[in-house]
């Protein structure tokens, strides 16, 4: 295997993207451009392999420890690959995507749906139901006095969205709503009515299934 400073000029990875594109790469030499150096004793696309063959085993649980954990990766390389990937996800998801009911809120959202921590994550739609954006809008118990109306719709405004899907996890993995989750549901359309922004459901997300308070006539 030859090393970087080897190859044909036109072969290196940086070279072979600006003379051919990005589409003529492979993962690994993706990686390569993304990363820009190895480390001793571990050229660049040695590293890339490694790190390729990591993110084939699913990248939805990727985070700072696994990456850092290969030899070569420290913090910052491994927060620029997930940065790398989060933009790309955001990108991804927004190519007319259309959310038509629970099931698609739960299979979009599936790296939260075991989550050791409680996420509440909004979903702002076009009037054709498609994906404008998906964003995290809080970390912890879902509680009434804690989730404001102004934190869920704020970006919704932004982003001239006709309406808003509320998710989020229990780590618990039971389905079934709590009081809070009732009455933070029931003040969130409230909001929405007064707003012009409709909040069209709240799902509640497990390994297993999910609970939708539009599918049980809750909103």
């Amino acid at each position: 295997m030859k090393k970087l400073r080897e190859l044909y000029e036109g072969d290196r990875p940086r070279e072979k993207l600006l003379c051919r594109g990005p589409a003529s790469l492979r993962d690994h030499e993706l990686m390569a451009v993304l990363l820009g150096r190895g480390v001793q004793g571990k050229d660049v696309l040695q590293l890339s392999r490694e790190l390729v063959e990591l993110m084939r085993d699913g990248i939805d649980e990727l985070d700072i420890a696994k990456l850092s954990a290969v030899r070569g990766v420290g913090e910052a390389k491994a927060a620029q690959i997930l940065a790398a990937l989060e933009l790309s996800r955001r990108f991804l998801i927004r190519r007319n995507v259309a959310i038509r009911g629970a099931e698609d809120v739960w299979n979009l959202l599936g790296e939260y749906r075991q989550k050791q921590r409680e996420y509440l994550l909004v979903l702002t739609l076009d009037g054709a139901s498609h994906l404008i954006e998906k964003r995290v809008v809080s970390v912890g118990i879902l509680n009434r006095s804690l989730v404001h109306p102004r934190e869920v719709f704020a970006d919704a405004i932004t982003d001239r969205a006709a309406g808003i899907i509320v998710a989020h996890n229990h780590p618990s993995g039971q389905c079934f709503p709590s009081a809070d989750d009732r009455r933070v549901t029931q003040r969130l359309a409230e909001a929405g009515r007064l707003l012009g922004i409709e909040l069209l459901d709240h799902v509640i997300l497990t390994r297993d299934g999910w609970y939708s308070f539009s599918e049980e006539g809750e909103i």
